[in-house]
């Protein structure tokens, strides 16, 4: 299980987007918006995976005989899933207790900061995998990868949500 939550660990960087802070703890993520934000980056957190880990892995594995099918969905997905992961953005930006930097970063045209969290995903992704990690993280990828985009968004939302992960929390729904 401890292998699992490096894994969501990873995958909650991405999604963070910013360095956690002490403040997150009491501030919390729609589960919508988390959703969106996985879904958004699987295809940067391939990219960052496929840089760090292809000289570790086997040329005839998943993900390099099945990694651009894995991940093509989620790329031809990303624009839908750009307000939901704008939002989240942007609430982490803020967590330090102030607005000043979420109503900067909100003055900039959405697109203008794609390529920035993009960017920030992909250095994220680069410095949290290890080399050891690289063939447990294709399995996983393999594992999920039958599910619908939206299944696999919502199965990281809910995972993140049940493990009780507060760096940022999950908001609780009325049906919860």
């Amino acid at each position: 299980m401890r292998r699992n939550s490096r894994i969501v660990t990873t995958f909650m960087t991405a999604i963070a987007l910013v360095q956690a802070q002490s403040a997150l703890a009491q501030a919390c993520l729609a589960p919508d918006d988390v959703t969106d934000a996985g879904i958004y980056a699987i295809p940067v957190v391939a990219d960052g995976f496929r840089v760090s880990c292809t000289p570790h892995l086997a040329a005839d594995g998943f993900f390099a005989t099945q990694g651009e099918d894995f991940v093509a969905p989620y790329s031809a997905m990303q624009s839908e899933h750009w307000p939901g992961t704008l939002r989240v953005f942007l609430a982490l930006a803020a967590s330090d207790g102030t607005d000043e930097r979420a109503d900067a970063l909100g003055e900039l045209p959405a697109d203008a900061l794609r390529p920035l969290v993009d960017a920030f995903l992909a250095q994220k992704i680069g410095e949290e995998i290890k080399p050891k990690d690289c063939s447990k993280i294709e399995r996983a990828m393999e594992l999920l990868a039958p599910l619908p985009p939206e299944n696999l968004g919502g199965l990281l939302t809910f995972i993140l949500d049940v493990t009780g992960v507060k760096e940022p929390a999950i908001c609780e729904t009325e049906t919860q």
